[in-house]
């Protein structure tokens, strides 16, 4: 990010729900909070996801947005990563926990569509990014809860326990952490320092969260890279991959005994009454992705 706003891929995936929610059927994910937080209307929304429209605009930032919103497998991916992720929550609010941290929350709408009385939301972001969607919420008229609090944190000169403290945090109840299109921007040992932080949670906890698998064949490996250039050619680099099994081995010493990992076409399969979305090879950008839920 440039820290005059939120990072290009926060963007993108706030235009692949806000698209998703006017275009795609059946609906995954209900967010019609997602369109007026970006300041988009329906007719931009539709002429952006034309599949006619070969021209994603000057600049690779502005390809990646196109992108987000005309690649269906992609979007539908954002749209299931978010739904299971407040499906989790919604689970662990029935058995008690009254605390969720969103962990890079973007323009994350949860909070301002919460319905679960007493459950308090944490947004965690670097300050600029919070500053941007504070300006938009005003702009767009969307309310600010009670139950949401703002935790700016710039890793370069704060730290997340410090951050959640001062917010009022518990580290002593339950809580979700939702971790969604972060961790593979971090390096291995600040992804490990954090799971670590939340691992300390007392029990129950669970967290939430996507990886990019490692490529075990030449021609993945050369398709990751590829990836990897473009993320890298709007200032977002990738820098980790896990194996699931590697990752499976790291949340088990960190404590938890609950792991459950899905592909990324299987999680949303398991949305869409149709079972026929991906016949054959996956999408080749949904192919290193998967979905994590681990707790204790």
């Amino acid at each position: 990010m440039d820290n005059e706003g939120p990072s290009r891929t926060a963007l993108a995936t706030a235009y692949a729900r806000a698209y998703h929610h006017i275009a795609d059927r059946p609906r995954i994910l209900t967010d019609p909070l997602a369109a007026r937080l970006l300041g988009v209307t329906a007719d931009e929304l539709t002429e952006m996801g034309r599949p006619a429209q070969n021209n994603p605009g000057s600049g690779v930032g502005s390809g990646i947005l196109w992108l987000a919103v005309s690649d269906r497998p992609r979007r539908l991916f954002f749209a299931a990563r978010a739904r299971f992720a407040e499906d989790r929550v919604a689970a662990a609010v029935a058995t008690g926990a009254r605390q969720v941290v969103i962990l890079g929350a973007g323009l994350d709408t949860f909070a301002y569509r919460n319905p679960h009385p007493g459950l308090r939301v944490f947004e965690v972001d670097h300050p600029a990014t919070q500053a941007w969607k504070h300006q938009r919420l005003a702009d767009s008229g969307i309310d600010q809860p009670e139950s949401l609090t703002f935790v700016p944190v710039d890793f370069e000169t704060d730290t997340l326990a410090a951050g959640l403290e001062s917010a009022g945090f518990s580290r002593t109840d339950p809580a979700v952490f939702v971790w969604l299109g972060v961790v593979f921007y971090l390096t291995p040992d600040a992804a490990r320092t954090t799971l670590e932080y939340i691992a300390g949670q007392s029990a129950p906890v669970e967290v939430i969260f996507d990886y990019l698998r490692s490529a075990d064949t030449d021609e993945d490996r050369a398709r990751l890279r590829a990836r990897a250039h473009r993320a890298d050619a709007v200032g977002e680099p990738w820098f980790s991959y896990f194996t699931p099994d590697g990752i499976a081995a790291q949340l088990r010493a960190l404590g938890f005994t609950d792991i459950e990992d899905r592909s990324a076409t299987d999680l949303v399969a398991g949305y869409l009454d149709e079972s026929t979305e991906f016949e054959g090879e996956p999408p080749q950008g949904l192919r290193p992705v998967r979905m994590l839920r681990a707790s204790r």
